[in-house]
């Protein structure tokens, strides 16, 4: 059986065994490429910024494999998006769910964050929200999107996704409460695998945010009412107390964010 192909964890470039970088002690180094590491160092101390435009000269040899040419900056493009999720360049921040409870004050900040631009272009932070505030404008995307998509995982091991109403209430960025129909399809999946994901989309921003963790079924009569609305009957006719009507009690252990063009992983602790 042919192992699955592997590729440089620095410049992004196919990993064949005769061009492995090499550890401090001579060993073959299984994640990085002999021209991007030797002896337990990198070659270059640079930014991922600095190896994109290196490696950017080289699409000609990338073409040779494609059937349709990329141009140089395409190809810019494509790493732009690539290599933050390789090993050297990835980062990921961890997360206290605390600091990200006020969400009004996380959008005053944004706002005084922004610079002064022609009226032709929309303004946009002086900092990378991936970088900075990301705990804050997750919690702000999950209060002001009208849409969140959940997903469970079938008996077979595949990934069920729905559109549903905004959570009901949320405490920080680590439990989300959503109301749903007990005898669903849903639900059954949680209850013999409570893996789930969230995931809350800003199409005109063009963000994205997801969270992965697991799923509750809570029924008891405290949880019902705690996120019970006027005008639920619609949905549930016995009332708060319908047997019908259920809790869904989603709690994160990590995520990605996705904000111009540049992912970020984090732990939510």
């Amino acid at each position: 059986m042919n192992k699955e192909q592997r590729f440089c964890q620095s410049c992004g470039m196919p990993l064949t065994e005769d061009v492995l970088g090499t550890n401090a002690d001579g060993s073959k180094n299984e994640d990085y490429c002999m021209y991007c590491y030797k002896d337990g160092k990198f070659l270059q101390d640079c930014t991922m910024e600095e190896m994109i435009e290196h490696c950017a000269q080289f699409v000609g040899a990338v073409n040779e494999g494609l059937e349709k040419p990329i141009t140089k900056e395409e190809y810019i493009g494509m790493m732009k998006t690539y290599f933050p999720q390789l090993k050297r360049w990835r980062k990921t921040l961890n997360v206290s769910n605390d600091e990200a409870m006020n969400a009004k004050a996380a959008i005053k900040r944004e706002e005084s964050e922004l610079v002064s631009i022609p009226e032709c272009e929309q303004a946009r932070p002086k900092v990378n929200p991936a970088l900075a505030g990301i705990k804050e404008l997750i919690a702000q995307m999950a209060d002001k999107q009208p849409i969140a998509y959940i997903s469970s995982v079938d008996q077979d091991g595949f990934p069920w996704t729905k559109a549903m109403l905004k959570p009901r209430k949320r405490e920080g960025i680590k439990t989300f409460y959503f109301t749903t129909n007990t005898f669903s399809i849903r639900v059954a999946q949680y209850k013999a695998n409570p893996k789930a994901s969230i995931y809350f989309c800003d199409a005109k921003g063009f963000k994205g945010m997801m969270l992965r963790g697991t799923m509750e079924i809570l029924t008891d009569a405290k949880s019902k009412e705690m996120i019970w609305h006027n005008g639920d009957e619609q949905y549930y006719p016995g009332g708060v107390t319908d047997p019908n009507y259920c809790v869904l009690k989603f709690t994160a252990t990590d995520g990605r964010f996705y904000s111009d063009f540049y992912p970020r992983s984090f732990v939510i602790e």
